[in-house]
Formats: C-alpha cells, sequence, structure tokens
C-alpha cells in the first residue's frame, strides 16, 4: 500500500528548515520516514498534539532516535496509519546503527522477520449504542460465529494465534479509526494506559475507545468524537484487548 506521492524532493522541504546540528543519523532517518506519514495541512507540533504526545517529541527523535513504540503508534494512528504499515515500509531498508539508537525499532523489526502465519479472520460487526439512547457513547456488536472476510496477518502479530479483527463501524474514533475500517485485535498483546483497546462486554457486546486508567473497580475509557471519557464497571467487563492498528 502507497500513501501518496513520498519522492525525496517533495517530503524534503517539510524537515529541512528544522535544526539538525544535533541530529544522529538514525534520529534523521526515523525522522524523514515519519514526516512522510505527516498528515496533510499539519504542521509537525499540530500532529503530535493531536496525536496526544508531548510537541517535544521531534527534537527527542532527532536528538535520539529512540522514540517508544506506543508514541509511534499514537502518531501513525492521528495520520490514519498503523505501525505495522510504517515498519512494513522501511523493512529491507539499511537503518544505520548506532550505540543505543533506535533500539526499538530494532527490536521490533527482528520480532517482524519471523515466518508470518495464515491471514488474520475479519468478524461480523454492528452499530450499537452503549447503555441509554443520548449518551452519544458507540457500541460495537461483534458476532464470533460469523467470518465475513479475511486480512493480512502483519508480521508483528505473526506469534499471536488468536488474534482477529473487526471493522468500525461508527465514527466516535475519528481521526484515529475511521468507519469502516479493519481493526487487528490481538489478545496477547500487554495492554497499557494510553492504548487504543477493545473492551469486551457480555453478550458479545464491545466498546472501543483509549485506555485512560483502571483500577479494581472500574475501566476508564476515551472516544474521540464526541470527545467523552466514561467509565466501565469491572464486572461489566469480560476481557481487555489492544487494538495494534488497521488492517492494510
Amino acid at each position: 500500500m502507497v500513501r501518496g506521492d513520498w519522492t525525496q524532493s517533495k517530503i524534503a522541504p517539510k524537515w529541512r528548515m528544522l535544526n539538525t546540528g544535533h541530529m544522529t543519523k538514525a534520529g534523521t532517518q526515523l525522522f524523514e520516514d515519519l514526516m512522510r506519514f505527516k498528515p496533510d495541512g499539519m504542521t509537525a507540533n499540530a500532529w503530535a498534539v493531536q496525536a496526544g504526545v508531548s510537541r517535544t517529541i521531534w527534537s527527542d527523535l532527532r536528538r535520539h532516535g529512540n522514540p517508544s513504540r506506543r508514541t509511534l503508534e499514537k502518531l501513525l494512528a492521528a495520520a490514519g496509519s498503523s505501525l505495522a504499515e510504517f515498519e512494513a515500509l522501511r523493512v529491507g531498508e539499511a537503518v544505520p546503527a548506532e550505540a543505543g539508537a533506535a533500539q526499538a525499532l530494532a527490536e521490533i523489526n527482528r520480532r517482524w522477520r519471523e515466518a508470518p502465519r495464515g491471514p488474520i479472520l475479519l468478524l461480523a460487526t454492528a452499530a450499537g449504542e452503549w447503555r441509554e439512547a443520548g449518551h452519544r457513547i458507540e457500541l460495537l456488536v461483534i458476532d464470533r460465529s460469523r467470518v465475513v472476510g479475511k486480512v493480512d496477518r502483519p508480521r508483528a502479530l505473526a506469534s499471536d494465534g488468536e488474534a482477529y479483527a473487526v471493522t468500525m463501524v461508527g465514527q466516535s474514533m475519528w481521526p484515529r479509526f475511521r468507519a469502516g475500517r479493519k481493526l487487528l485485535v490481538s489478545p496477547a498483546s500487554e495492554v497499557a494506559v494510553g492504548d487504543d483497546v477493545l473492551v469486551q462486554l457480555a453478550g458479545d457486546r464491545a466498546l472501543i475507545g483509549e485506555l485512560v486508567g483502571r483500577s479494581r473497580s472500574r475501566v476508564e475509557l476515551r472516544q474521540f468524537n464526541p470527545d467523552v471519557t466514561f467509565d466501565v464497571a469491572i464486572d461489566e467487563v469480560e476481557t481487555v484487548h489492544k487494538v495494534v492498528g488497521e488492517a492494510l
């Protein structure tokens, strides 16, 4: 999947004006690669704010070249992409290796070069509304007995035999996830605050949102459109699975 014209001449004006005096080689390469995904009409700082990460990400990246996986996921999700797509386009490229630079991405690359398994099953989904009408919190109804298609398995999920895909049926997570996009869900992935998750409720019902917090009594989620933060009682929750991104 190619996202527009990524020629060097097209992306160069977006980053050459930035101070390169303290860039590492790895940071320079990673920064250039990320700028290919920057949403049109949006500055780099605006992109960071939209993604919910610190605006210092760009200076930190240029100096050190080793952002966290979660930070990259948030930036790419805000651009309508995913870490799987980003890494797929970097596989095979010669990424400079400095001591300690881009270590996190190097680890990801090694894992993603494992032999992939078969495709991931796409489960049937329908739209609903959580709790009483008027709360404007979207509900996803998943029919796990009905498979409506298959999607390619990214290398990131090669070892997750329980991974599945669902279709985003509403606008509640726009612009991170758009309606109609197929989302990859990984039961095997560790879930942390700030991750996008699918919270499975009883009766094939599920909620998709950003995990804001969790305790013994509740799970706190955020949806983006409208921007609402809400609690789900822990006794209503069956499982919490990580949404790792959109299927290509």
